[in-house]
């Protein structure tokens, strides 16, 4: 009859035997805590991954776009830009023609004076459309540019006081409009017209929030942009609007989205004295001048 703590053969276990079984439990007991361990950092790593990451939309963006995280910081860098609703950019809800896109820009006064306006579109190949300061003009500008792919645009505006702000409209389309050329370049009449000026002050009727003059004006050139093979990037960049005495009253960066033979509109409270001159450049050098009594 075999005892109580007999072994197999009936015999009393050994005191090795003993110690094997309880390093065997002791290990046991350990691999236990491992796997225990290991699960609990499986479950908590779904925590970690929810963090939110720097390449997310800006949750302040109306367009959620990814592209804004760039161009926030290259206009502003680390200053904050608000999104507000006195900032109104107007464009066509579906662009027909992607080459000629209108749109036009206006700051609500009750924002204060405005510094700088810098206009770009988030889907363009080249993002940035132009900046204008007003200097002694209205915040306000209208124009046409090239459009690739629908896109939000946007005015991204420095006040006097140093604050950003932005506004911005959603402008869908079939594309294209950057990596096609123009019908000067296509027929080779460009030549035969660059840097010609035509230019119109208007009236604006007193019941108009932007009631005054305003100032129209074509410049004829292809704005190429570079993107057509064997075409280099050849844009009108540089305008400056002047009054009679040659005092600054307006100045605008051009770039190559900006549509081809451009036109402008710009704001004033009243008609520039003596006339406005007109002056500025292409990026290749090529002087533009006009007066208009």
């Amino acid at each position: 009859m075999r005892g109580a703590c007999a072994g197999p053969s009936g015999t009393p276990p050994s005191t090795a035997s003993r110690q094997s079984g309880r390093s065997r439990r002791r290990w046991l007991a350990r691999a236990a805590a491992s796997i225990g361990l290991g699960m609990l950092a499986t479950l908590a790593a779904p925590a970690v991954a929810a963090t939110p990451s720097a390449y997310e939309p800006d949750p302040a963006d109306p367009y959620r776009s990814l592209p804004w995280l760039d161009l926030r910081q290259e206009i502003a860098g680390a200053a904050p830009v608000a999104f507000d609703r006195r900032v109104e950019v107007l464009g066509p809800s579906f662009a027909e023609d992607p080459m000629n896109v209108p749109i036009s820009v206006r700051i609500d006064p009750s924002l204060g004076s405005v510094e700088r306006i810098v206009v770009v579109v988030d889907r363009n190949p080249i993002r940035k459309v132009l900046e204008y300061e007003p200097m002694q003009a209205r915040p306000s500008l209208a124009f046409r540019f090239k459009l690739e792919q629908a896109s939000p645009v946007r005015a991204v505006v420095r006040l006097a006081d140093g604050r950003w702000v932005a506004g911005g409209t959603w402008v869908d389309s079939a594309g294209g409009g950057c990596t096609v050329s123009g019908a000067t370049r296509k027929d080779g009449s460009w030549a035969q017209t660059l840097g010609q000026v035509s230019a119109r002050m208007f009236s604006r009727p007193q019941d108009d929030s932007l009631a005054g003059a305003r100032l129209r004006l074509q410049v004829m050139h292809p704005m190429d942009t570079g993107l057509v093979g064997g075409i280099p990037a050849f844009y009108v960049s540089r305008l400056s609007l002047r009054d009679g005495q040659g005092a600054e009253l307006a100045r605008l960066a051009a770039f190559e989205p900006v549509s081809e033979n451009p036109v402008f509109s710009f704001d004033f409270a009243r008609p520039p004295a003596g006339g406005v001159h007109i002056v500025g450049s292409d990026n290749n050098g090529n002087r533009i001048r006009k007066r208009l009594p």
